[in-house]
């Protein structure tokens, strides 16, 4: 036991600098991100930046949900077969698994822009053009969002996020500039048109890198395609993932059918700051979630106990020191978008808080998705997300954006507490920070 407990500290500690390494390169893209909204808000005015916004917040949600559960997939299937030196069935599914993504992401894309076309009463004119060009987007994000996946089952943790969450944010905002200066005009379709380009030249320099590692370390033999155990696995990872992104969305979501789009700009502008606090628990989900699956496969529980342990602390530290730095920051910050964004503060405290909780409770998702409980995990996460719909459409009419605030905070912490004590009772893991 303290042969094994000794092991997953040390790994803990090991992945440590890794995920400071990872947690650095997402503050330097919520900073190009940051900036990029600043212009953008700045060079369209706040009713074009409600539009690109929301039109951002579904190309995401969608892109993450093409992947059908794909990604995350990765993260447990390649250090699985990894373990046992199953090089067959790991070959098979990174073929499976890029094509799979990006028929299904060019599939709904064009499912969702012959709607547009078609029906054009179907979405506000001045959505519909911006839309359009996003259906271009939709399966590069995809198939980026599967790259990502593999490079981090690989523990290749800087290359999956570099590329998507660096390269990509500095490139929309270079592109956007360069945009209005050769004359085009700041509107929402522009800005999207730059986000096609950014991802399509991101996502080029990701799968040449990730290609040539993966053709370094190639086994010979046939791939093997067990696509019935990768499937029945992947789907309920997609609606939690699928779900995971609606809570991070459904606010923006609401909101855009509720309010005019200058409400979702000041709103959304709170959500990019909060985005700071989100990826500090990124940056861990992307060292330990496949150690936890390799840690299962090689049978070493109480590595795998000390690895909960050790993480859910540093993650709880290291979201309060950034949740009461960003919040601090908030004037400034906010009114750098413009002077009228700075009455986003209060939605800002109290979207952190809500994450702060959720910290407290320690990595019980990833763990359930690891370690076989996915369908559990995702009724559970599915169900909350209707919950957090309902609470967001009762709240907003009575508080306006503070009712869209006030139901994020409460849904994301009580996400938190019900996962990890669905992890305790399936698993048998303390999860929180605060466990003994």
């Amino acid at each position: 036991m303290a042969a094994g407990a000794s092991l997953g500290e040390a790994e803990a500690g090991g992945g440590a600098g890794t995920a400071l390494a990872v947690f650095g390169v997402r503050i330097a893209s919520a900073a190009c991100a940051f900036v990029a909204q600043v212009l953008m808000a700045r060079l369209m005015g706040g009713a074009e930046y409600g539009v690109f916004a929301t039109i951002w917040v579904w190309t995401a949600l969608l892109g993450h949900a093409s992947t059908w559960g794909l990604s995350q997939a990765a993260c447990r299937f390649l250090p699985t077969y990894r373990a046992q030196g199953a090089h067959g069935p790991a070959r098979g599914f990174l073929a499976f698994g890029a094509v799979f993504t990006l028929a299904a992401a060019a599939a709904l894309a064009g499912i969702g822009a012959a709607a547009i076309w078609l029906l054009p009463d179907l979405v506000a004119t001045p959505y519909a053009a911006p839309a359009l060009v996003a259906a271009l987007v939709l399966p590069l994000f995809a198939l980026q969002d599967f790259c990502e996946g593999v490079a981090r089952g690989r523990n290749w943790t800087l290359l999956a996020v570099a590329p998507p969450y660096l390269l990509r944010q500095g490139l929309i905002m270079a592109l956007m500039l360069a945009a209005v200066g050769f004359g085009a005009p700041a509107q929402a379709s522009v800005a999207v048109a730059c986000t096609l380009a950014a991802t399509a030249l991101s996502l080029a320099l990701q799968a040449a890198i990730l290609a040539r590692r993966l053709r370094a370390e190639r086994s010979p033999g046939r791939a093997l395609y067990p696509y019935g155990d990768w499937l029945r696995a992947s789907l309920p990872m997609a609606l939690i993932d699928l779900a995971g992104s609606g809570f991070n969305f459904v606010d923006v979501l609401v909101l855009g059918f509720l309010l005019p789009p200058e409400e979702v700009g000041a709103y959304f502008a709170a959500t990019r700051l909060l985005q700071f606090v989100v990826f500090v628990q990124y940056a861990a989900s992307s060292v330990t979630a496949q150690r936890f699956a390799e840690a299962q496969a090689r049978g070493d529980r109480a590595g795998l106990e000390a690895l909960v342990r050790r993480w859910s602390r540093l993650t709880l530290l290291a979201t309060l020191a950034t949740g009461l730095a960003v919040v601090a920051a908030g004037p400034l910050l906010l009114g750098l978008f413009g002077p009228e964004f700075r009455a986003a503060l209060p939605l800002l405290a109290l979207l952190v808080a809500g994450h702060g909780l959720a910290a407290a409770c320690g990595p019980a998702e990833d763990l359930l998705t690891m370690l076989g409980a996915e369908r559990a995990c995702a009724a559970v996460t599915v169900a909350l997300l209707a919950a957090a719909v309902v609470l967001t459409l009762a709240l907003v009419p009575l508080l306006g954006i503070a009712g869209a605030a006030l139901a994020a905070a409460l849904v994301t912490a009580g996400r938190g507490g019900v996962l990890a004590l669905l992890a305790h009772r399936r698993l048998g893991l303390a999860t929180s920070a605060f466990a003994r």
